[in-house]
């Protein structure tokens, strides 16, 4: 997938395509209804596909001190988009410049002009310009004026109406509801850092485990997860942890997971880790004894669900849920 950072000085060889345009924090299935039309658009037309999304997002450009719930930070993004079968992406610097542009701006210079679109395919609630002034109705007659036609996704709700929203899943990722949050993303909700040192107390209880802290705002409930590792193609299970360890008395919070059956230490690597099922809430232990039998205890749990998982993953019956899972198993017979 090509990607450019830049609205000005488009390749030649980029422009002309269907653009679906978005923030799409999440890529979840009501993106994916957005992106997949871009890209049905663009093949029965002899095109390229692609997106168009703002970094950093909006929300942290206008308030930079409150930390933003990212679900999926611009390399995850990219990849997801790129998994979706997209053949360019544009990602916009989202500064003053680019907020400041009025709507029919943006959609006349850089829309069609810069970009040269085609077609565009947004959803039923989009905005954008300075102030969020422009909507679908305006887009539409820019694009009957510039020349790119324009299509708007209605809503796609789940069973019952709920509606697919990046709001919706942060709050089930702040609950523990993990796997509410993948029925609505479509996949397993994933967090990706790099393995650190940690203070080496797992591995004195007989369960060393990998440590690193989730990106700022990235406030999953604290507590105990079953959890898949996925490094360098290959994938492990675990027994996984966030929060504080009030055990020890510390406060700030961090990604631990324990892989079941593994030995080697993953130190400095990078490392990414799905949300599987959420085990138990956090909890203080009178002694490290209590807490290494009640460790034990979690590791037979998350054994149990992941084995049932890999049996049969229903997250494989979504697009993206069944691309990432055949990424995993095309980069283990490679050897990534």
């Amino acid at each position: 997938m090509d990607i450019v950072r830049s609205w000005r000085d488009v390749p030649p060889a980029l422009k002309g395509a269907v653009l679906a345009i978005g923030n799409f924090d999440g890529v979840h299935r009501g993106h994916q209804a957005v992106l997949s039309a871009a890209k049905r658009i663009a093949d029965s037309e002899g095109r390229r596909s692609g997106a168009v999304i703002f970094e950093p997002h909006p929300r942290e450009f206008f308030a930079p001190d409150q930390p933003f719930f990212r679900l999926t930070p611009l390399p995850v993004k990219l990849e997801l988009l790129e998994a979706l079968g997209l053949d360019q992406t544009f990602v916009l610097t989202f500064d003053s410049v680019l907020s400041s542009l009025p709507a029919d701006t943006f959609a006349t210079d850089v829309v069609g002009g810069s970009f040269g679109a085609s077609h565009v395919v947004v959803g039923y609630d989009f905005t954008y310009g300075k102030g969020r002034g422009g909507n679908v109705e305006q887009l539409a007659r820019i694009g009957r004026t510039v020349g790119f036609g324009l299509d708007v996704v209605a809503p796609v709700t789940l069973e019952g109406g709920v509606t697919f929203s990046s709001s919706t899943i942060r709050d089930h990722l702040r609950k523990g509801e993990v796997r509410a949050a993948a029925e609505q993303l479509g996949y397993w909700w994933r967090a990706r850092g790099e393995v650190g040192k940690g203070a080496g107390r797992g591995k004195g209880l007989g369960f060393p485990t990998l440590n690193f802290k989730l990106a700022p705002g990235q406030d999953v409930c604290h507590g105990i997860y079953a959890m898949r590792v996925h490094h360098r193609g290959q994938r492990h299970h675990a027994a996984g942890y966030v929060g504080p360890r009030p055990t020890f008395g510390e406060s700030e919070p961090v990604l631990e997971a324990f892989l079941l059956d593994f030995t080697g230490d993953l130190y400095g690597e990078e490392v990414e880790v799905e949300f599987i099922d959420f085990l138990r809430p956090d909890h203080a232990f009178d002694s490290a004894d209590a807490l290494a039998a009640q460790m034990a205890a979690d590791c037979e749990s998350a054994r149990r669900v992941l084995t049932a998982i890999d049996a049969d993953d229903p997250m494989r019956r979504f697009t993206l849920g069944e691309a990432l899972a055949e990424r995993t198993l095309d980069c283990g017979r490679a050897g990534c």
